[in-house]
């Protein structure tokens, strides 16, 4: 079985392979891809493979971007951090699900499913609309207000006040309009579900406010630099590839 693999942490993508080749040793994986604009130079060049295990946020975009843009009909198993409720979305069209960290349980069975209903695939297109259709309706509704931990106390943070969310050192931070900075017991990936729209994810360590943006200009060759409002010490990039996306964003 030829299996190619999206994820954009190599690492991560290392561990799932190690995996993989565990519970099913004869199993060929052919690509490891790491970003949505290798995902799709990728699959416009080569063959479709008999499987593909899929990360859904990549540092570039979502992993549904690549099968928008390549009609593949490939089976998927997507691999994700996302809570057993959300997850019943997943179980359509013979598309199943791993959660992160991998187990050989959880790809053993994953696997075996695909062998079970391999004959039945006629295509994944409708059920990746089907699966962001889901996602969308079961977002929850925008937090008026986060929760920070401060001098042993637990305080809300109202999240319009808040200019910008970032992670240092593995540890997540955010500063509000007024300067201040917090130490919050989040991850960017629960954040960014809390804020709704008005929040754009730079990249994976800033998701920054809409008011709080200044301006943006060319950092380096292929990537913009992103100024905010307030004061702030930390260099803020967008990717070339991404930065469509994020004019779009600003403009709304």
């Amino acid at each position: 079985m030829n299996i190619v693999i999206i994820e954009d942490e190599k690492l991560t993508a290392k561990d799932l392979e190690d995996v993989i080749l565990e519970v099913a040793p004869s199993s060929n994986i052919v690509a490891a891809l790491h970003s949505v604009k290798q995902g799709i130079d990728y699959f416009r060049q080569h063959p479709f493979p008999d499987l593909i295990f899929s990360d859904i946020q990549l540092g570039d975009g979502l992993s549904f971007d690549i099968f928008h843009a390549v009609e593949i009909s490939t089976p998927i198993v997507f691999c994700t951090a996302y809570d057993e409720y959300a997850l019943q979305a997943f179980r359509l069209n013979g598309v199943d699900y791993v959660l992160k960290p991998f187990t050989p349980e959880a790809v053993k069975a994953a696997l075996d499913k695909y062998n079970g209903l391999s004959n039945a695939f006629s295509g994944s297109g409708n059920a990746i609309l089907e699966i962001q259709r889901l996602l969308d309706e079961m977002k929850p509704a925008k937090s008026s207000s986060i929760l920070v931990n401060h001098k042993e106390k637990i305080i809300p943070v109202k999240v319009d006040d808040i200019a910008v969310f970032y992670i240092e050192n593995q540890v997540t931070y955010l500063t509000n309009f007024a300067g201040k900075t917090y130490f919050l017991n989040k991850t960017l990936d629960q954040i960014e579900q809390m804020c709704g729209k008005k929040f754009f994810r730079a990249n994976r360590q800033f998701l920054i406010n809409r008011d709080a943006v200044g301006d943006a200009s060319h950092h380096l060759s292929r990537k913009f630099s992103v100024r905010l409002t307030i004061p702030f010490e930390h260099s803020i990039t967008i990717s070339k590839e991404k930065l469509s996306e994020f004019l779009a964003w600003l403009a709304q």
